[in-house]
């Protein structure tokens, strides 16, 4: 068993502490992994063990096999082995047992995140190199709000993953490459004067016009559609005037791309689907040497179970598309990279293309059998709409996509509305290097949050009302919390650190000591559902119900002042750390003072 402090979760401990019980009570039984999970009601106890009927299930008809779930579980109690973790057990029902933690065992723990820092909370994974793949806009084209959800999702799962020790290549997969580039070339050339020799600095604003006004060329004008189409075969044939048109627009949307990157706190690496294309050809020849890929209509495809229309990943006419991408990817991920874990972040109408490039990847070796647990792992993390409060796609009043810069730009607008209007209340100053930081800091928190705390899965209602509530679930709410949680220590006067240092420890007594100190152990949990799931409404949901349990707390337990002073604020420090350690793997800066 780990000591208080380890990097090892609380279920995880009495997990162990099952297994073993389990094993000493019914040695014939193999594999019995033990089911832990907390308490639906709290009066209950902390965590249950649900495993008696289970087992029950398995040992009847068998010799001396108890009689009901019940007698399973007074067996596996008695074959519990001594520890400090559980305070007290019970059964309840046909055989679930209950466990209350020890109030000592909470307050180690406790001490331990104060005295080895907070990176003694982090889970310990199994995956090493874990690649996360996401936001992946499209160059010639500005980014918008579609393009919110992958960015901050795949920002997310990324902290997280680095702060669990895993050493996580961010790749910025920009659609850089392609059809789209040899219809804006050639449009460039012929409306220009001096054609693609006139070189200038493209602006992405005027590069999305010029596209729209080339797909409409190309949609109606046969013409246009076959230069479009020789000014590709030139591109991809490396004519000099051509790929400095191509590398001036790249440069152009990178521009645009960073600008929101750095306002969104948000590292990437580019690597577009041009860096992939020397590899196309190899990777199809190898899929049709190894039988994976065959010849139907003129066309290289990969046929897979279960679905009507195969995997295209070479054109009747020679060309590649994004399947042929996607395969040489992740072949080069795996091969070249030594990827433990492949995450790609991408709207879940994407799903099924993903599911027949992972299929199309293990029939070519690429990766192991799906339900085998050998590395590497491979996953995709599909999201939903980002609606109007209308309930229909987020549009401007012309119907436009909502442009991302607009909308960081309201945000942070409306924040620093608020934030002077409460200082000029209170009779406070701000300057405005402050208020830049603290608008900032809340309009983009805001943003994000409002997006990470619904389930990946669904569509939601982007609102600048409900994200900016003081009140409830908003990344607003949670940061005045904060800032008012730093401000108890603040006011203190005390030096936390050397509190610690002194050897002054928490102590657990009142019920609502031990409602804070349960909440707090349970942060590495959270990240453990978080990146099992990859669902980072657990990690907002916990940071959410932290922040109402120390609201509780601080309601019935005094600090400054109370004859349990150092104990208190060390508990109110705690939560602090973790608070702001859940806003920085959510993207958020947090705040001290608004």
């Amino acid at each position: 068993m780990a000591a208080a402090g380890e990097a090892v979760t609380l279920r995880g401990e009495l997990s162990s502490l099952f297994k073993t019980a389990i094993s000493s009570a019914f040695p014939a039984v193999q594999d019995a992994e033990p089911v832990v999970a907390p308490c639906n009601n709290p009066q209950h106890g902390d965590y249950q063990c649900n495993n008696a009927m289970a087992l029950f299930g398995k040992l009847k008809g068998k010799e001396g096999a108890p009689k009901n779930p019940r007698d399973v579980a007074t067996a596996i109690l008695k074959g519990l082995p001594d520890n400090s973790t559980i305070q007290e057990t019970g059964l309840a029902g046909p055989g679930f047992i209950n466990c209350k933690i020890s109030t000592a065992y909470l307050a180690s723990r406790v001490n331990g995140l104060l005295k080895n820092g907070i990176q003694s909370m982090a889970p310990e994974l199994r995956y090493k190199r874990v690649i996360v793949d996401f936001s992946s806009p499209n160059v010639a084209k500005e980014m918008h709000v579609g393009h919110l959800r992958s960015t901050i999702i795949g920002d997310t799962i990324s902290k997280t993953l680095e702060f669990c020790g895993a050493d996580v290549m961010r790749l910025n997969h920009i659609g850089d490459w392609g059809t789209q580039f040899g219809m804006l070339i050639e449009h460039m050339a012929e409306l220009r004067p001096g054609g693609l020799a006139e070189s200038r600095d493209e602006d992405v604003a005027d590069l999305q016009q010029l596209y729209r006004a080339a797909k409409k060329r190309f949609d109606e004008e046969e013409d246009f559609k076959t230069r479009a189409r020789e000014a590709v075969t030139k591109l991809q044939s490396g004519d000099l005037q051509s790929v400095a048109a191509w590398q001036r627009i790249c440069a152009a949307s990178r521009r645009e791309f960073e600008a929101i990157y750095t306002r969104l706190g948000v590292m990437l690496q580019e690597r577009g689907e041009s860096f992939y294309n020397p590899m196309l050809k190899d990777t199809i020849d190898e899929l049709k040497s190894k039988g994976v890929a065959e010849l139907s209509d003129g066309a290289t495809c990969v046929f897979v179970e279960g679905q009507e229309i195969p995997l295209i990943v070479q054109k009747s006419d020679g060309g590649y598309g994004y399947a042929s991408t996607d395969m040489a990817c992740v072949k080069q991920r795996v091969q070249d990279e030594k990827a433990d874990w492949i995450i790609y972040v991408t709207d879940i109408g994407q799903s099924t293309h993903f599911e027949m490039v992972f299929a199309a990847a293990r029939r070519a070796g690429y990766l192991p059998p799906k339900d085998s647990t050998q590395l590497p792992r491979v996953s995709h993390v599909g999201f939903g709409l980002v609606l109007g409060e209308d309930g229909k796609k987020f549009k401007t009043r012309s119907g436009d996509v909502v442009r991302l810069v607009e909308l960081l730009d309201e945000a942070k607008a409306r924040c620093t509305a608020t934030i002077k209007s409460r200082r000029e209340e209170a009779g406070e100053s701000i300057d405005d290097a402050e208020l830049d930081a603290a608008s900032s800091a809340m309009g983009y928190g805001a943003v994000k949050y409002a997006d990470l705390k619904n389930s990946r899965l669904t569509n939601y209602k982007f609102s600048f009302d409900a994200m900016l509530e003081l009140r409830g679930n908003t990344a607003v709410y949670l940061l005045y919390a904060h800032a008012r949680i730093a401000g108890i220590v603040r006011k203190s006067g005390v030096d936390i650190d050397q509190l610690v240092a002194s050897g002054t420890q928490v102590v657990v007594e009142h019920p609502k000591e031990r409602e804070l100190a349960m909440a707090l152990v349970k942060f590495p949990e959270a990240l453990e559902d978080m990146l099992e799931e990859l669902m980072p409404n657990r990690l907002t949901d916990y940071l959410y119900t932290l922040s109402e349990t120390f609201s509780s707390f601080y309601t019935e337990c005094k600090v400054l002042g109370s004859e349990q002073e150092q104990s208190r604020l060390l508990l109110v420090e705690a939560t602090a750390r973790i608070m702001r350690q859940c806003f920085s793997l959510l993207g958020i800066t947090p705040l001290y003072r608004i």
